[in-house]
């Protein structure tokens, strides 16, 4: 599992250093914890500010990898990279363990599709292509750099020790999806015609994408 650098946008950049760097009131102690589910596993430092507010950062990943698969019969090798960084704030309404949760995300949630012209053809919207090793399709499914976050949970709120907790929200934004051919499939007159057919289908199905859901549990200790 490998982990990427983040272009962090100044707005979450500011926040984050706020977060880190103690100018928020030091009343209370913070917590570290780690959490697993989805979106993958990470690590988080939480600060209530008083016992109904509390502000996080943390960071989830699913790494990067490499798998085979196909779509509108075409079989593309496939390189997933998924991790986020969020900046987070938990309001405590009824003032127990249960909290509502907003923030922005920084992410790199992105799968890049490749469909190479070894096999000797390459089916495109309503062509069938000749192709040679040199051709091929391929195909960029990303989720927006900078999102916001809404969700429910539980935990992270003022205590000491241990400390439990839990999140059910989503990344809010759409999916993108954008298609380029390389060799002599770039030079065919109706390339460009069959090219969009095949976007559409593809944006009828992953490009619709409109939320990367969170469903996570977390442990932490206060210091």
């Amino acid at each position: 599992m490998s982990a990427s650098r983040f272009s962090l946008s100044p707005a979450l950049a500011a926040a984050l250093t706020l977060v880190t760097a103690g100018l928020l009131p030091q009343a209370r102690a913070g917590e570290v914890y780690a959490n697993a589910g989805l979106p993958g596993i990470g690590l988080g430092y939480a600060y209530p500010i008083d016992s109904r507010f509390t502000v996080r950062a943390d960071f989830m990943t699913l790494g990067s990898r490499s798998k085979s698969t196909t779509e509108e019969g075409i079989r593309y090798d496939g390189r997933y990279k998924l991790q986020r960084l969020a900046v987070l704030g938990d309001w405590f309404p009824f003032g127990g363990s249960f909290r509502l949760t907003g923030g922005l995300s920084s992410n790199q949630y992105k799968v890049t599709l490749d469909a190479s012209g070894d096999s000797g053809s390459l089916t495109i919207g309503d062509r069938t292509y000749t192709t040679t090793p040199t051709d091929g399709l391929k195909v960029e499914v990303k989720f927006p750099s900078v999102t916001p976050y809404l969700g429910i949970g539980w935990g992270h709120q003022s205590a000491s020790g241990w400390r439990f907790g839990a999140d059910l929200g989503a990344l809010v934004g759409r999916a993108k999806v954008n298609a380029t051919v390389r060799g002599a499939l770039a030079n065919e007159p109706d390339i460009q015609a069959n090219l969009d057919k095949e976007l559409a289908e593809l944006r009828d199905g992953v490009g619709k994408v409109r939320a990367i859901p969170q469903l996570s549990v977390a442990i932490g200790y206060s210091f």
